[in-house]
């Protein structure tokens, strides 16, 4: 027993590199994810901006200090164009991106559109890879594979896999608008994966990675992506006209905790705006001096209202040039109201 220990060191020691064990084929899956990555991860950048007077002189875009705030995009079109989240870009005076292959060129905004926390960048190169195939967000499942390729911490074509695990979610914008039928996933997205894509097992384009849901700013198995249908109305917008038109008809409404106070179900109008469609069409705001309880819009086409996020994802889709049918509750009476959907831009 003592001689026990010396006998495994003499005759059962590997002093030599061990034989390699051959392995099986892939799995499936695994092949589905390699293939995946190899044939889209070319088509995702490294953006960084910079505030300030500084400049980037050479340096690599995912320097994080002097001021740089960075992010992920991918090409959109040959033509140079990079899709990305608004808010990487917002308040930089200098863009630089970094592609695949290590090459460094400087980026010019085309558009930005921060209700939907999107922007178009566009650069100049010579050796651009092929834009990425674009799929569809309207037919997506809760449960179906999702795929994300990004920067995060700086780190490069890092890529995470997880499920869809909801849909139709709501999600805050910088300037108060909410961006709606959201794609939650639990793949890892992380601060660097900011405006990079989601993708489905097709390799296609299904959302713009863009916050994640965690109060510590990591990964808390929660993610959220702007759905590749909008990101397919609004891109083209930004490079036609470098905006995207805000569809509205001129009211300020209710928060919700007014209408449930009041014990109405439906959007409660407060004002119209003077010269506006509301106004034109005879929508009615609240009688303060009398007291009284303005229109409430119960139903846009058909469908029901019961917050402004329900008008404004109407509003979206019959878009501006268009009339919408409003449905409107008025003291005890139901009455309909034709309005026409203008850009109110800035405006209520």
């Amino acid at each position: 027993m003592l001689a026990q220990p010396w006998l495994q060191q003499q005759f059962y020691s590997a002093t030599t590199p061990r034989a390699i064990e051959p392995r099986g084929s892939l799995a499936e899956w695994e092949r589905t994810t390699i293939e995946i990555f190899n044939r889209v991860s070319p088509s995702v950048v490294q953006v960084a901006g910079r505030a300030g007077g500084d400049t980037f002189a050479g340096a690599d875009p995912d320097e994080q200090n002097g001021g740089a705030q960075t992010g992920t995009g991918f090409v959109w079109d040959a033509a140079g164009h990079i899709v990305t989240n608004a808010h990487v870009v917002q308040g930089a005076t200098e863009i630089a991106v970094r592609l695949a292959n290590g090459d460094v060129a400087r980026a010019t905004v085309r558009g930005i559109a921060p209700n939907y926390d999107l922007a178009v960048l566009n650069i100049s190169s010579r050796a651009l890879p092929p834009p990425i195939p674009i799929g569809s967000s309207a037919d997506l499942q809760v449960g179906q594979a999702a795929y994300a390729i990004g920067n995060p911490f700086g780190l490069d074509q890092s890529l995470t896999t997880g499920v869809i695990s909801a849909l139709k979610r709501r999600l805050p914008t910088q300037t108060g608008r909410e961006i709606t039928n959201v794609i939650q996933t639990d793949a890892a997205i992380n601060p660097g994966n900011s405006g990079g894509p989601l993708l489905d097992s097709a390799g296609r384009l299904i959302g713009v990675n863009t916050a994640i849901f965690s109060p510590s700013g990591s990964n808390a198995g929660i993610g959220f992506a702007v759905p590749v249908d909008t990101v397919n109305r609004v891109v083209p917008a930004l490079i036609r006209n470098g905006r995207v038109p805000t569809p509205g008809i001129g009211i300020v409404a209710a928060p919700e905790s007014i209408a449930t106070r009041l014990g109405v179900e439906g959007l409660v109008v407060v004002r119209t705006v003077p010269g506006s469609p509301a106004d034109r069409a005879g929508l009615r705001g609240v009688d303060r001096m009398g007291g009284v309880v303005g229109d409430v819009i119960v139903a846009c086409n058909g469908e029901p209202v019961r917050r402004l996020v329900d008008l404004s994802e109407q509003l979206e889709q019959v878009g501006v040039g268009n009339r919408i049918e409003l449905t409107v509750l008025r003291g005890d009476r139901t009455v309909k109201l034709s309005v026409d959907v203008v850009d109110i831009g800035g405006r209520p």
